[in-house]
Formats: structure tokens, C-alpha cells, sequence
């Protein structure tokens, strides 16, 4: 339903293009209601306007902060023209009736961003312009609400277009903008009450994108200098933070460092320094350049160390005199001290589509007391505090992930991988190149791994990289998936789950004949020192084939065969 513009009231702080529009108006015999700098503005273009004093009998008071907010504005705007009631107090009362309402609100935001004073910031906190918004946008079935000087020209050219009205759409259309303008008003608001503010970075992921941070950095780091914090940087420490503070102090001192939202060194000791070369061992080339964190002191002799290395950021809850002296050496380098404990949001957003996704972070971090062995073999105490580790590093990591740990240690993982069975290639691969022993690490996969899945359920689950415990571990553990490649070769006539399944229950029931094992054993002719290969993926022979199945898979019932440990999270 059009509705004709017959009366305004106008009451804004930005007036450019605001005489185009009151010229508009003024042509189609609109009644003009103004207050303040506005009237008078109207009232230069030689445009007759009434004031809101006149119909509500007061003046503006209290230096301003009291003009619109009475009963005959507010009774004019909220009005349901369809209910006799409302339109008998109408007339009962004398109150004229507003079918635009244009207002927009005190500069707040710019205010604070000019480094105005708290009584400055506090009187750019509109009241009365908010709540004319409201009552215009509430009743935009009746009322055509304008909000923001953004919206001067799309009202303009539907007024033009709609000869003096405007569609119940269009003015919904303007209710639902105007909503949204006070809805970030108010946020800015709370904002600088709890303290937080907007930054503005120097660009965003890439140089042609701009970039802003909404926070209180203040209230969690004190920064002893260094550059400012990029859009990068800030997704790093966040990383950082939240990998951190999966552990305790208790358990010693952690080092962490973050390349790119990922860890590529773990380490927790006894003494800060020991953590941090053990840190840095996992992976010194991806550490150059990263961002540092650790839950202990930083002494100079770990200072000395660290200052080997070029780094973005070096995060800690204090430091030696000495030590900051020697960090500070190198002036971009961005040092920061957390202020007591770091809490971060306990709801996670991200833009998707054209909306939001919003989920609670995830508080959860799997110990000891949720796990079980569903195999004979079971982990020992120190695996058991590896996975625990393990778990941790897994759950901080990019998906599709396994990391491997062992004493205390990340020694390799795969990040981000489109399968686990990439990651798990990549982890390996990595550790070989730096030179790790995998004998006797644990493996962490971040869900399932590998072949079978369960829909629905997105457990993270654990396994351990135990060696074989049969008599001849990698001759048999190569034999055995030797063996089944084969089998399953041979079955090319049947689909490939068919042939999986036969192969699996052929190699099960072979394996379990000591006869037959060693006819397998002579006819493939194995090396000892030959690697098995699973799905693709070398297994050197320093570890156990790790694999973590439903409970029900056949493939379990192998791998308890040949002798392996697995351990599920539930």
C-alpha cells in the first residue's frame, strides 16, 4: 500500500543534500516539523517550518539533551492510522501525525576517534534521535523512517519516483536500515564502555585489502614495542593464545611457535630455555619468522637464544630486565607481555554467504579419563601423557591434521590437507627430514583415520605409533599390506569395496596360520629393512603402522592381529 507524505518531522546533524530534499517536499505541500540548527537551516532556504516546541508547549532544555522526547512527537510517529482508539487520542490530544521521520544520530564513533574527552564522548551519546529511529521503524506501516545521510538519495528518488509516496516495501526496506544503524550505534557504545575500540590496521590479508580489529589489545598484552600488529600478526597470536592456553604452568614451562595459524613448534620442560630449543628443533626453517609464545619468564639466557632468530612476535606473561633489554634490541620486533590471564570470546563468528555462522568455542580438551585401549596392547603411562599432549596440538591445528608427538615434543604434523591420509604422508615425511626417531611417538588425528567414516560424529580421535610386538615386525607389517595390495589387485572384477572387504578377510584369516604365514613369507620374498605401504603412504620401519578404525572395522581386527596398539577417544 503507497502511502502519501503529508507532514515531516527532520532533526539531523549531517545536512548535506538536505536542502534537495526539503525542496522536495516543500513542492508536494509536505508540513515540515524541525528543531534546532535543522529548523533554522530550513527556515534559510525561506521554507516555512514548524517548530517542535510549539507543538509540545517546552523548550528545548538541559543544554539540548531533552527537545524531541514528549508525547505529541512520539504519539504522531507510533500512531496505527487503522485503530479508531489511537486515532481518537489523536484528535483528543491535538497531536499532529509524522509520516517521514528523518534523523540521524550524534557523531559517537567520530568523537572517540578524534581522541575527544569522556564528557566530550559521553554527550555524543544520542538518546532522543535513537529512540524517533525506533518508533519510526516500528511503525513503517505507517511512517517512512530515515536514518543515515546514506540514505538521503534512495528516499529522494523513491519519493520523486512514487509522486509524494512510498510503498509499504520501501519503507520496511528503510525500517530494517534504520534498525541496523542504531544496532551498531549501540555496539559502539558498549564498545568504548568495556573499553574496547576499533583499530585500524594497515591492510588486511593482502595490501589491496583493507583491515580493522574490534577489541581491547590494551587489556591483554602490553606491548614493550615493535611495529604495529598486522591483520596477519593478529590472526597468528590468536593462534598462539589459543594453542597456549590448552596448558597448565603447573606442568612446566610450554613454548609454542605459529606459522601461518599453524604450530610448528611445540615443546613443554622443566626450564623455559630447554622449551624453547626444543621448540625451535621440531621445525627451525618454518620457525623463522613466526610468531612466539610461552606461559613462563623469559630469562636472558633464553633472550640470547631467541635473539638468533628473526621473529614477528615474542609473547610472554614476563620478562628478566636484562632479557627485554637485548629483545629490544631490533626495533620492529613486536614484544608483548600478556596482562594476567588472556580470556578470549567464548563465541566464535565468521562471515558465510551472505550471513553469519556463529558456534561456542570449543571449551573441550580431551585427558586421559576419556580415553580407552581397544586393543590388547596398551599404551604405557609416558604415551598416555604424549597423546594428552597430542590432543592438544590437534585440536589448535588446521584441518585435515595428524600430528605426532613424543616426550613432550611436536616432532612433525600434517596441516590442512584435503585428507588424513596427505597429512599423515606429510607428517612422517617431515619428520624423517628433520631427522626424528618415530619409534615409539603417538599420533593425533583430528577425526577418523583413514577409509571408514561415520556420519555425524566429529570426535577427535588418538592413536599410538607403538612398534609391531610380533616376532618380525616390519618384515610382517610389510608382508601383510604387500599381501593385501595384491589380493586386492587380483579381485579387479568386483567393485572396490567388495575387493577391500575380501582382501582384508583373506589376509585376517591367513595371518592366524603359522604354515601359511611363512609360505607368505617365502613367496613375496621380503627385505627387513623394505617400508610398509598402506593407501599410498611409506611407513618407515622405525614406527608401527598407526591407524585409528571404528571399533567394529575390519580393520581393527588386523591390526590387533598384527600386534598393534589403538587407542580411541570416546
Amino acid at each position: 500500500m503507497n502511502s502519501p507524505i503529508q507532514s515531516a518531522l527532520i532533526s539531523v546533524f549531517y545536512k548535506d543534500g538536505l536542502d534537495q530534499i526539503v525542496k522536495a517536499l516543500h513542492e508536494k505541500n509536505v508540513t515540515l516539523y524541525s528543531t534546532g540548527g535543522t529548523r533554522k537551516f530550513i527556515e534559510d532556504m525561506n521554507i516555512p517550518c514548524v517548530a517542535v516546541e510549539d507543538i509540545t508547549g517546552y523548550p528545548s532544555i538541559l543544554g539540548g539533551r531533552v527537545k524531541t522526547l514528549h508525547p505529541k512527537v512520539f504519539g504522531g510517529i507510533l500512531a496505527r492510522r487503522e485503530l479508531a482508539q489511537d486515532m481518537e487520542e489523536i484528535a483528543q490530544y491535538e497531536i499532529p501525525l509524522f509520516d517521514l521521520v528523518m534523523v540521524d544520530l550524534y557523531p559517537f564513533a567520530e568523537t572517540v576517534a578524534a581522541g575527544g574527552s569522556e564528557q566530550d564522548i559521553i554527550e555524543k551519546i544520542d538518546i532522543g534521535g535513537v529512540s524517533l529511529i525506533r518508533a519510526g521503524a516500528k511503525n513503517h506501516a505507517h511512517t517512512t523512517i530515515i536514518a543515515h545521510k546514506n540514505e538521503y538519495a534512495s528516499f529522494l528518488n523513491a519519493f520523486k519516483e512514487g509522486n509524494g509516496s512510498l510503498s509499504l516495501a520501501q519503507r520496511k526496506q528503510f525500517a530494517g536500515k534504520a534498525f541496523a544503524v542504531t544496532a551498531e550505534y549501540d555496539g559502539l557504545i558498549a564498545d568504548w564502555f568495556a573499553g574496547n575500540k576499533t583499530y585500524t590496521l594497515r591492510y588486511g590479508e593482502n595490501p589491496h585489502q583493507k583491515g580493522y580489529f574490534k577489541g581491547n589489545l590494551e587489556a591483554m598484552f602490553k606491548k614493550h614495542q615493535g611495529k604495529e600488529l598486522s591483520y596477519n600478526n593478529l590472526l597468528d597470536v590468536d593462534s598462539a593464545v589459543c594453542l597456549l592456553n590448552e596448558f597448565n604452568v603447573t606442568d612446566g614451562a610450554t613454548f609454542v611457535i605459529i606459522k601461518h595459524n599453524n604450530a610448528c613448534g611445540v615443546a613443554t620442560r622443566t626450564h623455559v630455555l630447554d622449551a624453547w630449543k626444543t621448540a625451535l628443533n621440531c621445525d627451525p626453517v618454518s620457525a623463522f619468522g613466526g610468531i612466539l609464545a610461552t606461559n613462563a619468564n623469559i630469562d636472558l639466557a633464553t633472550a640470547t637464544e631467541i635473539n638468533n632468530l628473526f621473529f614477528e612476535v615474542l609473547i610472554a606473561p614476563s620478562y628478566d630486565n636484562d632479557a627485554l633489554e637485548l629483545l629490544k634490541g631490533k626495533t620492529n620486533r613486536i614484544v608483548l607481555e600478556t596482562s594476567g590471564t588472556v580470556l578470549l570470546n567464548p563465541t566464535m563468528i565468521r562471515t558465510a554467504l551472505n550471513g553469519h555462522l556463529v558456534q561456542d568455542r570449543d571449551a573441550v580438551t580431551e585427558n586421559q579419563t576419556h580415553m580407552s585401549a581397544v586393543t590388547s596392547t596398551a599404551p604405557t603411562a609416558e604415551q598416555l601423557h604424549d597423546l594428552e599432549f597430542a590432543v592438544k596440538l590437534v585440536k589448535q591445528t588446521k584441518s585435515n591434521t595428524i600430528v605426532l608427538v613424543k616426550n613432550q615434543q611436536l616432532l612433525a604434523s600434517g596441516t590442512g590437507q584435503t585428507s588424513r591420509v596427505d597429512a599423515l604422508q606429510q607428517a612422517i615425511e617431515k619428520a624423517n627430514r628433520f631427522g626424528f626417531d618415530l619409534e615409539g611417538a603417538v599420533m593425533a588425528s583430528d577425526a577418523f583415520f583413514p577409509f571408514r567414516h561415520r556420519h555425524g560424529n566429529h570426535r577427535r580421535e588418538t592413536f599410538q605409533t607403538l612398534s609391531n610386538h610380533n616376532t618380525q615386525p616390519n618384515v610382517l607389517t610389510a608382508l601383510s599390506f604387500q599381501m593385501y595390495n595384491f589380493l586386492k589387485s587380483i579381485l579387479f572384477l568386483l567393485s572396490p569395496e567388495a575387493a577391500h572387504e575380501f582382501a582384508l578377510k583373506s589376509l585376517s584369516i591367513v595371518l592366524r596360520f603359522p604354515i601359511l604365514g611363512n609360505w607368505i613369507r617365502k613367496s613375496f620374498q621380503p627385505i627387513k629393512a623394505q617400508p610398509a605401504v598402506v593407501a599410498g603412504i611409506t611407513f618407515p620401519n622405525t614406527i608401527g603402522l598407526a591407524a585409528g578404525f571404528d571399533k567394529n572395522a575390519k580393520w581393527l581386527h588386523l591390526l590387533k592381529d598384527l600386534g598393534f596398539g589403538h587407542v580411541e577417544i570416546g
